[in-house]
């Protein structure tokens, strides 16, 4: 089969040949369709990861059709038309992961390829209404602003939800997830056509973080926020705890800016609020991502489709930050 070799630190992403996978006892074998790109495979390629076990396959996101399954596993999966779960080994504790808990494409390979071995329990059939590209787009990103929103700040309809950086995957989830929920939506981005991008998914409004003192103009013109949804953490983070609503919560997946700066303690126990950390998610965040996703026929958004020998190309492409949605890779 085909599949894309990261051999090293600082290396390139190469097509190559390799043979393919079998499933032993519990796992299945996915032919994939189309794979989506993380920056977690960047991240990987300059050694910036947590783990580094090269040479490695990456990969973490995908959705195809089952060719095989191994002992154990129901036959009647051979056939359909699946999403990959690509969370192993979360643990019995809800609240966080374990020391074991790994995500698919590093260590083992992932869906950069014509086939993946994955464990049968991560399987999910492929919502009837997306074509795989979409579907492909779903697992990290998806599962990823699930759990920030609704596993951990428990978002309600009628409230009112900030998204920081709309444009990039997490955060377009959490506004298409939100606006399906009924809440009303606000972004910040630092791109007034991505803002205009967002009003035409659902959200109410939005504001360029570029502006000098945005967030006291954002709380002039909408009063404040009931959640935040938040990626970016430094300084801007000060802004979301002013934002906040008494009782407001706080979900933070990732920190693209840096340290998070001063923040008044007084505001955040004067205003009872809660900050949750949040990343991935379990395999019932997933099952419930899948299910919403299903039932609101939400539609992920893709903002470009490379073929997989183009997948070094696809990388630089993302790392230049001007995506609107996830990027995509055709593998058959």
């Amino acid at each position: 089969m085909r599949a894309i070799y990261l051999e090293a630190i600082n290396s390139p992403f190469v097509l190559i040949e390799k043979e393919k996978p079998t499933a032993g006892p519990g796992e299945a074998i996915v032919e994939v369709k189309a794979a989506a790109l993380n920056h977690r495979d960047v991240w990987i390629q300059y050694g910036r990861y947590f783990t580094k076990d090269y040479p490695a396959i990456l990969g973490s996101d995908g959705a195809g059709i089952v060719t095989e399954v191994g002992e154990g596993v129901d036959k009647s999966w051979v056939g359909q038309e699946v999403v990959i779960d690509p969370s192993t080994d979360w643990g019995d504790n809800p609240q966080a992961h374990s020391k074991e808990y790994k995500v698919l494409g590093m260590p083992e390979d992932g869906t950069f390829a014509d086939y993946v071995k994955v464990k049968a329990s991560n399987l999910h059939l492929k919502p009837a209404h997306l074509s795989f590209e979409e579907a492909a787009a779903l697992p990290l990103a998806g599962v990823t602003a699930y759990r920030a929103m609704f596993t951990k700040c428990g978002l309600k309809a009628g409230e009112r939800v900030l998204i920081t950086g709309a444009g990039g995957g997490v955060a377009l989830f959490a506004l298409q997830f939100a606006v399906a929920a009924g809440a009303e939506v606000w972004v910040t981005s630092g791109s007034d056509e991505k803002i205009e991008k967002a009003k035409e998914l659902g959200a109410t409004g939005g504001i360029n973080y570029k502006k000098e003192n945005w967030g006291k103009e954002l709380k002039a013109e909408v009063g404040g926020f009931d959640v935040s949804i938040d990626g970016a953490a430094g300084e801007g983070f000060v802004q979301l705890v002013k934002l906040a609503r008494p009782g407001g919560r706080i979900g933070i997946y990732g920190g693209t800016t840096g340290m998070i700066g001063q923040i008044n303690p007084a505001e955040i126990f004067w205003k009872q609020l809660a900050i949750h950390g949040s990343t991935m998610g379990t395999n019932q965040d997933f099952a419930e991502m899948i299910t919403f996703v299903a039932e609101k026929k939400v539609k992920p958004v893709v903002d470009i489709v490379f073929p997989l020998k183009e997948t070094e190309q696809a990388m630089r492409y993302m790392e230049a930050g001007k995506q609107f949605g996830k990027i995509v890779v055709k593998v058959s």
